[in-house]
């Protein structure tokens, strides 16, 4: 089963599905863009980073969920 939330609200744990696979978030940050709109900055536990506006809503992997 899957849900959303928006990318502002994620945090370390959640499965989110991106680029057609589920990635683990490992952490998160802040950040300000060049015209001063609120960003999300992924890390994941597979490796690599990615960059969210913080109202875009992100497919989440429902714990239990196969």
């Amino acid at each position: 089963m899957t849900a959303t939330r928006v990318a502002a609200l994620v945090g370390p744990g959640d499965r989110i599905g991106y680029e057609g696979q589920w990635r683990t978030v490992k952490a998160t940050k802040t950040d300000i863009g060049a015209m001063g709109g609120l960003f999300v900055v992924v890390a994941w536990e597979e490796g690599g980073t990615e960059r969210f506006r913080a109202g875009d809503e992100l497919l989440l992997e429902q714990p239990g969920a196969a």
